[in-house]
This record gives C-alpha cells, sequence and structure tokens, in this order.
C-alpha cells in the first residue's frame, strides 16, 4: 500500500497523503514524501504541485508521537531530521509553485508541511495547532519558520498554548490564501495550480 501517491494532471502534479487514520508522520511516511516532492522537481511534465490529502477529514496529524515512545534516540532523531531537514530541503529546492488542499486537521509537523507550500487553500471546517508541547516536544524549526509569517508574539501564543485554531482566524493570520467550502477545495487548488503552470516555466 502506498502512503503517498503522485499523479500529473494538466501539468500539474498531485501529491495525495494516504496513511489512514490521520495522515501520521512516520519514517516511511516521510520519506514517500520527499520522494514525491523530489520526482515533482525533476519532472519536466509538471509546472506546479499540490499537495493533499486522501484521508477524508484530515490533512496531516504531524508526527507519529506513539511510534516514538519506546524507540531508541537514534530513530528518534532520524525522524525529525528526515521531517525538519530533508523534507523542508525537498520543498525549498522543488523550483515550482506548489499549494496546500488542506481539509480536516493540520497538526505539528502537518502545519509545517501545509505553510512550507506557497500557497494554501483550506476548508471552512479545517483546523491548525502545535500540539508537541501537549507532550513536551517542540521542534526548533517552528521557531524560525511561523515568526516569519504571523511575527514573533503570535508565532509563540500558538506554539506555546498548542491551542487549535479555524480556517478563519488562519486566514486573519496569513497562514492560508483561501477559505471555501470542503468539497470545493481540491477543486479550487486545482484551479490555481492551473494559472500557475500557465506561464512560460523560464518565467516560473
Amino acid at each position: 500500500m502506498s502512503l503517498v501517491t503522485y499523479t500529473v494532471r494538466d501539468h500539474v502534479a498531485e501529491i495525495l497523503l494516504d496513511n489512514a487514520p490521520v495522515n501520521a508522520l512516520t519514517i516511511p511516511m516521510v520519506d514517500a514524501l520527499i520522494q514525491a516532492l523530489n520526482r515533482a522537481a525533476d519532472d519536466d511534465s509538471a509546472r506546479a504541485v499540490i499537495i493533499a490529502s486522501a484521508v477524508p477529514g484530515r490533512f496531516c496529524a504531524g508526527l507519529d508521537i506513539a511510534a516514538l515512545q519506546g524507540a531508541s534516540p537514534e530513530n528518534i532523531h532520524a525522524l525529525l531530521e528526515k521531517l525538519y531537514v530533508r523534507l523542508c530541503d525537498a520543498q525549498f529546492q522543488l523550483g515550482k509553485p506548489s499549494i496546500a488542499a488542506v481539509t480536516g486537521a493540520a497538526r505539528g509537523g502537518g502545519m509545517t508541511l501545509a505553510i512550507s507550500c506557497d500557497l494554501v487553500v483550506a476548508a471552512e471546517n479545517a483546523t491548525f495547532g502545535y500540539p508537541e508541547i501537549d507532550v513536551g516536544m517542540l521542534s526548533a524549526i517552528h521557531f524560525t519558520h511561523l515568526p516569519r509569517i504571523v511575527g514573533r508574539h503570535v508565532a509563540f501564543d500558538l506554539l506555546f498554548t498548542g491551542r487549535a485554531f479555524g480556517a478563519a482566524e488562519a486566514m486573519t493570520l496569513h497562514l492560508v490564501n483561501r477559505v471555501i467550502r470542503e468539497p470545493q477545495v481540491l477543486t479550487e487548488a486545482r484551479a490555481l495550480a492551473q494559472a500557475l503552470a500557465a506561464p512560460s516555466p523560464v518565467v516560473q
């Protein structure tokens, strides 16, 4: 069973997360994501990229905390290095406009995955948050990544309270570009991707 699917339609690569029930990020899941992003970067037929979920009601729950319990320090370090270094590098070096189509919950590393895209389209009922603080974890990358978007004080509020917040608030914080009804999120992302794919690749 594939944890991530990759397809190209009309010059847009679609990367779908498919790790039910909540798209938790494990080492195999992160490896599959990195592979898909690298494939999109090298795919001349793809001029834009969409990251979305194939699991209803979930975008990505972030780290698989249960899998970390009892894991060796080496395995924990390997997962965090892949999630917060190699995956972020793959997104940064994509070289093509990317869109996150967020439906349901985006948490922790899943939220970082979404807001590291160039554009974010969110469902009205989408929710966001950094709950790692509840289990005594907080990745250092959040302290540099999030403040650049929302400012230092707002970022620390979100990171240290671990509170969940909705798409409307995410819009006011400039974390998402568009908020629409859930059935239309992927359709809207595809239309936006088509607009981004239309110019010459040299312009992009």
